[in-house]
């Protein structure tokens, strides 16, 4: 089985995030991001090029938790894919594009945080315990020499 890829982005918040509702009734988080660019020298060093600017979009429950820990300034990785867009900007009709984030996080890279390794629920940790015992249980017929089956 070949390894499932995504597109991903990596830059800085330059935009205080905003939460919104779309049109749909979903929560909607907006920022602007930049992206450092760079060229390698001849001699091996580097020299800062000038950065660029971009949109970024989120939906969902993601959105609204991806609201409360991003700030202006912050470094970020995100998985998701880019999309066209068009909108009117006074008066004039704008072509562009934004990134569709799925998921996003801080660059450990760029980044000092810490992590709360608590349980979200009790209940969820339960249900995933239980779906994983069962996952890695002998099945009762089909088994070869009591090898343990992965459910398929």
């Amino acid at each position: 089985m070949s390894i499932h890829t995504q597109e991903s982005v990596s830059g800085f918040v330059t935009s205080e995030p905003q939460l919104t509702v779309s049109a749909n009734g979903s929560p909607r988080l907006y920022f602007r991001f930049g992206q450092e660019h760079f060229r390698r020298e001849e001699n091996g060093s580097f020299t800062q090029l000038e950065s660029s600017f971009h949109h970024l979009v989120m939906f969902g429950r993601s959105a609204e938790r991806a609201s409360k820990r991003f700030s202006k300034g912050d470094n970020f990785i995100a998985v998701g894919y880019q999309r066209p867009v068009s909108y009117e900007r006074e008066g004039q009709s704008v072509e562009s594009e934004e990134f569709v984030a799925k998921r996003i996080g801080h660059d450990v890279a760029r980044t000092r945080y810490e992590v709360d390794r608590s349980p979200r629920k009790a209940a969820s940790r339960s249900v995933a315990d239980k779906v994983q015992r069962r996952a890695f249980a002998p099945r009762a017929s089909g088994a070869v020499n009591g090898a343990p089956s992965l459910g398929y």
